[in-house]
């Protein structure tokens, strides 16, 4: 079955930016589009970089997931979620620079930011508005780092910490 993934948003590039955005993730995104793997085969095929990539994709919602049988286990599988992608959006040369800046920084300057959105978030400013002005970026640009991270969520206005296991 054939699934498009309908971008109006320009923020939801990030994730699709992201899960090409290394040659692993790359290579595991295309082995997962063509068969269902687990953890196991992924970690197997592409050691530690594969296993975080399959997290990101799986936060990023661009995986889906099913319960498969490996001999004397059930263990869970992965497939990639969309086979097209569809863009429908007129944005701004201001806001899709931005979302641009905050797929492709280095993951050094990422982390960065990325830890003082958490430490916002800690100490209780969860507002978007709240978090940008004390970051000093613009809203487009803290929606798109939050849509790159695996440790926090967007959800209408606020800014969440993911709790381990979660997505």
């Amino acid at each position: 079955m054939s699934r498009v993934k309908v971008i109006k948003d320009v923020t939801e590039l990030v994730p699709i930016l992201r899960a090409v955005s290394t040659k692993t993730k790359r290579d595991v995104y295309t082995d997962l589009a063509e068969s269902w793997k687990t953890e196991e085969e992924i970690e197997e095929e592409y050691g530690e970089e594969g296993k975080k990539a399959l997290k990101i994709f799986d936060k990023m919602k661009l995986v889906e997931t099913r319960w498969q049988h490996t001999g004397r286990e059930t263990r869970r599988a992965y497939h990639t979620y969309y086979s097209e992608v569809h863009i429908d959006a007129s944005v701004p040369i201001a806001e899709i620079s931005d979302v641009l800046y905050a797929a492709m920084i280095d993951e050094e300057e990422f982390e960065d930011l990325e830890e003082q959105i958490v430490q916002s978030v800690r100490e209780g400013d969860t507002f978007a508005n709240d978090i940008s002005k004390k970051i000093e970026h613009s809203n487009t640009t803290l929606k798109s780092l939050v849509k790159r991270s695996v440790n926090l969520n967007y959800k209408g206005h606020r800014v969440e910490e993911l709790k381990e296991g979660e997505s």
